[in-house]
């Protein structure tokens, strides 16, 4: 059994019975979050890149559960200077949490830590997805990025139960864009991610849902704080 929660923009967790991780961790910044970083308990954080919309929560969620901290090799030096335990890799690796192996794949996008007081920017590797077999599914979680073509190589070389991909459009791939890569990673179901969080990725994620039926692929919206089990 696998327990899938969404926690708004692009925040996923993925818990068996007994672990779980989550994915990019962003709920004090998020008004549309229903659950606090201190109701997390998880085994694991994954980081798909630097933004802030992805990071906010990791350094807290992962103290105060000992939780692993895995990201992009860059990414993941960073988080250890903040005291925490940290697994660094790169594209096309694969990390074995013992519950859970995590495949490290492209996407296209940027990542960076933007330090405000100093005016700069800090390099934090490159933007990734991830494809996690974890209960006995396996879960793409895109990541930010755009539409490319390797998508179709990835859904050809995988078969996917559930992919998370993000339809804001303006910063990642918007609904067209993501309805061509729901095609080509042609997982179980899709679950639209990353929308709605700022005004300027707003979508409908209804309409994205029924655009994936119309072409003979199942989706599902699930809204902040909602389950479900596989």
């Amino acid at each position: 059994m696998l327990k899938i929660t969404y926690h708004g923009h692009s925040s996923v967790q993925l818990g068996t019975e007994e672990k779980s991780l989550i994915i990019d961790p962003f709920l004090r910044g998020n008004e549309l979050a229903v659950t606090k970083p201190e109701d997390i308990k998880t085994d694991a954080v994954l980081l798909t890149h630097a933004h802030m919309d992805h990071i906010l929560d990791a350094e807290p969620i992962a103290k105060a559960n000992h939780a692993k901290v895995v990201a992009i090799v860059e990414l993941a030096t960073y988080m250890s200077w903040k005291g925490l335990d940290t697994i660094g890799m790169n594209m096309g690796g694969t990390v074995d949490l013992d519950f859970a192996q995590a495949k490290m794949i492209q996407a296209f996008h940027t990542s960076g830590i933007v330090l405000e007081e100093e005016q700069r920017i800090m390099y934090a590797g490159l933007p990734a997805g991830y494809i996690i077999n974890i209960g006995g599914k396996t879960i793409l979680h895109a990541g930010d990025t755009s539409l490319f073509g390797d998508m179709k190589m990835i859904g050809d070389r995988h078969q996917i139960d559930v992919a998370f991909l993000p339809i804001g459009g303006h910063f990642t791939m918007g609904p067209e864009d993501a309805l061509q890569a729901a095609e080509w990673f042609n997982a179980k179901l899709t679950i639209p991610v990353h929308y709605d969080t700022f005004p300027v990725i707003r979508q409908d994620s209804e309409k994205f849902v029924q655009q994936l039926a119309a072409k003979g692929l199942e989706g599902q919206v699930l809204a902040p704080g909602q389950s479900l089990t596989l």
